[in-house]
């Protein structure tokens, strides 16, 4: 059996859609990709990330969030920034890395702008079905993001 495609969701903290990825692509695609998720700095789990995943079957809540550099001497297929700031901050990668650019809203700088634990879930919940949907696309949304 061939090499699995080794692929980093790269977000700011990596605390919620770097971790929503890299979730839902070892559990959509774990026969074909090996998914790692880092962010620029790390911030910890995002809990209402971890109630939202469990709410679909998938569980993040063992995932740890990581800096970018504790991944340095991995080789990659593919690097997926999520979020502008991971974009800018991405570092150098080898030639036959493909750098992929897929911004999603940031759940809680949304969620900080409601007044009920409801309004900010929705949030959460839709980019998590939006990651869902990028995620099961592989192959062929890494060649072609959708935004």
């Amino acid at each position: 059996m061939p090499d699995k495609v080794r692929i980093l969701f790269l977000c700011t903290g990596n605390s919620c859609r770097s971790q929503m990825a890299e979730a839902w692509t070892r559990e959509l695609k774990g026969e074909t990709f090996d998914p790692y998720s880092a962010g620029v700095e790390a911030r910890g789990v995002d809990p209402f990330a971890i109630r939202v995943m469990m709410e679909v079957g998938v569980n993040i809540s063992g995932q740890e969030s990581k800096n970018l550099d504790t991944l340095q001497d991995m080789q990659f297929d593919y690097v997926v920034t999520l979020c502008s700031h991971a974009q800018d901050a991405c570092p150098f990668f080898p030639a036959r890395t493909s750098l992929i650019h897929v911004a999603f809203d940031d759940p809680p700088t949304l969620a900080a702008h409601e007044t009920t634990q409801e309004d900010s879930l929705k949030h959460y919940r839709r980019v998590r079905d939006e990651i869902r949907t990028f995620v099961r696309g592989f192959p062929v949304t890494l060649q072609t993001p959708p935004r």
